[in-house]
């Protein structure tokens, strides 16, 4: 049985090979990551990796006027420090946790070594950072073309699948900065869907009641990111649990 917190929670970590996870295991590290907390700054260099498990990590572009908006969230599907092998070293993004969880970190230099052996991690990576390009890339076409409804369930879908439950902590708030438009738009969008019957909200909690209806109603921005996903990284193959390999 696999322990509440295991590697292989993240699919990344668990599509590595025994002999690749092996050379990377001894240097994970269990890190609780806090609803808010800053992992890296615009500009800034990780020093370390991240990989969610149970947390979401929300990459935020900054304006010189104070305002943001996500370009792309990260779960248990992927890490955060792409910018680390692509060569760039850093980014003008900003890193935050918009769901509190727990996550592995793993130090940058233990990953660039064995992304330079050009082997299978280096092979994964690459794929998973094609994936991340169509998200953001989806999103910035999202934001212009479709209506905040649209969005909200987009990002609500899509935060859905890097969790376990149908219940979200998030308030007005924090949604509108995440998808860059005014809190009343935010209000407005949820307040139809739970009209509908697809959501209930609450003081900062939502809950997701018909899961089905957000996605007849969502754009065709979370399907083609979905499948872009699916195509790259399904097929990779998935360690077996320490506790059975044993």
């Amino acid at each position: 049985m696999q322990s509440a917190h295991d590697p292989n929670q993240n699919h990344l970590l668990a599509a590595l090979l025994d002999t690749e996870f092996a050379r990377l295991s001894p240097h994970l590290q269990l890190v609780p990551l806090l609803l808010g907390d800053v992992l890296c700054e615009s500009g800034g260099k990780l020093d370390q990796v991240y990989f969610p498990t149970t947390a979401i990590i929300s990459i935020h572009y900054l304006l010189e006027n104070g305002g943001s908006s996500e370009i792309a969230g990260v779960g248990n599907e992927g890490m955060l420090g792409v910018a680390l092998f692509m060569g760039g070293g850093s980014t003008p993004n900003r890193a935050v946790i918009q769901t509190g969880g727990f996550g592995y970190r793993l130090p940058a230099r233990i990953l660039m070594d064995e992304f330079n052996r050009n082997g299978p991690v280096m092979r994964l990576l690459l794929r998973y950072t094609q994936a991340l390009l169509t998200h953001m890339s989806q999103t910035a076409v999202c934001n212009r073309h479709h209506t905040v409804e649209q969005q909200l369930c987009r990002w609500l879908l899509l935060t859905l699948d890097r969790l376990a439950s149908n219940e979200l902590t998030m308030t007005q708030e924090l949604i509108s900065n995440m998808l860059g438009v005014r809190r009343e738009g935010v209000t407005e969008a949820a307040g139809r869907l739970q009209g509908r019957g697809y959501i209930s909200y609450r003081r900062g909690h939502i809950t997701v009641l018909d899961r089905a209806g957000l996605e007849r109603h969502v754009c065709e921005c979370y399907g083609v990111v979905k499948k872009e996903f699916a195509r790259l990284l399904s097929d990779t193959r998935q360690r077996q649990p320490a506790a059975q390999a044993a």
